[in-house]
């Protein structure tokens, strides 16, 4: 079985957990919550968990139909972006609500995102998120994407989004805005998949309460029952 397949076989097993359709939304990611979510698997080819412990303390799950479009685009990256290390960070409780320290992530419809990054060799590796930068949401790149040694993959980072945008078209779900530090669209809008994301995507234009330097924040679009 092809990585694709394997990384394909394990989306099919994680919504086996919970029937299609059964997850349901409430209210919005800043005042809501979730029934039937899903809880995203630690690892796959080419991404893992920001944190073990924190996946067994219940802080990754998702919509079911969230799950399904974070998986397919890691599947799509196999081919499109191969050699490539990706990581996934904080997306929400069980049952939603709130989730400190953060201000969002209440209805299953938020995912944050580590930076893809290389060594100075130039190869993709994962971003180290360990205890002690409170697993990776501590670190603090430069207005260039570097920190010590190394430098965000832009052209990885663009690939990401455009694979994310496309799978949750494919759910029929969308995305509502993407939060990244403003000194990096620059860079990610001269990628080769630049001009999509520059037409296709909302990048949050005021200024989070938190900087977005070190993590991608996604909201995710699909109806929700009012609380």
């Amino acid at each position: 079985m092809s990585m694709p397949s394997r990384l394909l076989a394990l989306l099919g097993l994680c919504l086996l957990l919970v029937p299609v359709g059964a997850s349901q939304c409430f209210g919005t990611v800043s005042r809501g919550r979730i029934e039937g979510s899903v809880r995203l698997p630690l690892s796959g080819p080419n991404f893992h968990s920001y944190s073990r412990l924190a996946a067994a303390a219940g802080r990754t799950h998702v919509h079911a139909q969230v799950a399904a479009s974070v998986l397919a685009a890691y599947a799509a990256l196999q081919d499109n972006a191969p050699g490539k290390h990706y990581v996934y960070g904080e997306t929400g409780l069980a049952q939603g609500g709130r989730f400190a320290p953060h201000r969002t992530h209440q209805n299953g419809l938020s995912v944050d995102f580590f930076v893809p990054v290389l060594n100075p060799s130039g190869e993709s590796v994962p971003l180290p998120t360990t205890i002690s930068s409170r697993f990776g949401y501590d670190l603090e790149f430069d207005a260039q994407g570097r920190l010590d040694t190394y430098r965000i993959d832009f052209p990885a980072l663009a690939e990401h989004l455009y694979q994310l945008h496309r799978a949750a078209q494919k759910q029929g779900i969308g995305i509502q805005q993407v939060i990244i530090e403003r000194a990096y669209l620059p860079a990610l809008f001269a990628t080769p998949r630049g001009a999509y994301l520059r037409r296709q995507l909302h990048f949050m234009r005021g200024k989070p309460w938190v900087r977005h330097d070190e993590h991608y924040h996604i909201d995710f679009a699909l109806p929700c029952r009012p609380l």
